[in-house]
């Protein structure tokens, strides 16, 4: 990676400030945010200064709304390859906390944008707010933008042209239906899921369908089911498979599980982390007689996965 992640505003040396940067919580980085993202390279371009997106860890709902389902679309770690792989120079990741949850908008331009970054131009969306009670609105900071020193470019609600709302919440959706296609068309990629491959009950093991097993964590909770998938090793291999993605209600477990099935794979994966994307949702999770039953199934979901990802 080519990218900087920068973790912290205070005492930042002058090689480390002076960017135009996308701001914005940009979970997905999905089309919509490619779009401010754009903004802020123009800008950047024109005032020959870096190129920076400022996000937030964790995400600011995650501190107002610790009790509520896990939503998140990506961790950091993809968050910065997403950026990387779009030409963006600096990623300053902000630890939200108490003290930035209570600035108001003025001074969370000033303190953090103005002085702490010293951005030069900030781009942001048509609904970007900020500050204390989400006080500030894009004409808000380009109002503090003209007296800190910064302009601001916004950019409005972007659609495609078949309709499709590009949003994260459109994202959200899509997974809650199953419907890969369509976050995969707003995100610009398929969605996928990246953890470190645990140990489990090996009952796959019995069947000749050894799995790596990867908890949800903070994800949101895509339709439960068997899916075709596309793993990346640590090593940039990238492995076809099926993997069921749930709780498995023949044998039901307390925490979902994504179990992946690699196909024409034998290797040892324990403690190392990969990624994989949910193609395309073949069935929902279903109930069997008995590991006979079972079997014949993973066998039929292995053809249709095969077939799907050929």
């Amino acid at each position: 990676m080519t990218i900087e992640v920068i973790r912290g505003r205070h005492g930042l040396p002058a090689p480390q400030k002076g960017a135009a940067a996308a701001i914005g919580a940009l979970d997905g980085v999905h089309r919509g945010h490619q779009a401010v993202i754009a903004s802020a390279r123009d800008a950047a371009r024109r005032l020959d200064a870096p190129l920076a997106v400022i996000s937030f860890d964790p995400h600011p709902r995650q501190w107002f709304q610790p009790e509520a389902a896990p939503f998140r679309l990506m961790t950091c770690s993809q968050m910065t390859r997403a950026l990387d792989g779009l030409g963006v120079d600096r990623l300053y990741l902000l630890t939200f906390d108490a003290d930035m949850a209570a600035m108001s908008d003025g001074e969370f331009a000033r303190g953090v944008l103005a002085e702490g970054l010293g951005i030069v131009h900030a781009a942001v969306g048509f609904d970007f707010t900020f500050g204390k009670g989400r006080s500030g609105s894009p004409e808000a900071l380009r109002i503090h933008g003209l007296d800190l020193g910064f302009s601001v470019s916004m950019t409005g609600r972007v659609d495609d042209a078949s309709g499709l709302k590009l949003s994260s919440s459109a994202v959200r959706e899509a997974l809650k239906a199953g419907d890969m296609a369509r976050a995969a068309a707003i995100l610009g990629r398929p969605f996928a899921i990246e953890g470190e491959v645990i140990h489990g009950d090996k009952r796959g093991r019995t069947i000749g369908v050894p799995t790596a097993n990867v908890r949800m964590g903070d994800y949101m909770r895509p339709a439960y089911g068997v899916y075709a998938t596309r793993t990346r090793l640590p090593d940039g291999r990238v492995i076809d498979g099926v993997a069921n993605l749930g709780i498995r209600p023949m044998y039901e477990i307390e925490e979902p599980l994504l179990e992946i099935w690699l196909f024409d794979f034998a290797e040892d994966l324990y403690g190392q982390t990969v990624e994989t994307e949910l193609v395309s949702l073949l069935r929902g999770e279903m109930r069997f007689d008995g590991l006979e039953a079972l079997k014949v199934q993973i066998d039929a979901d292995a053809a249709a996965a095969r077939a799907v990802l050929g």
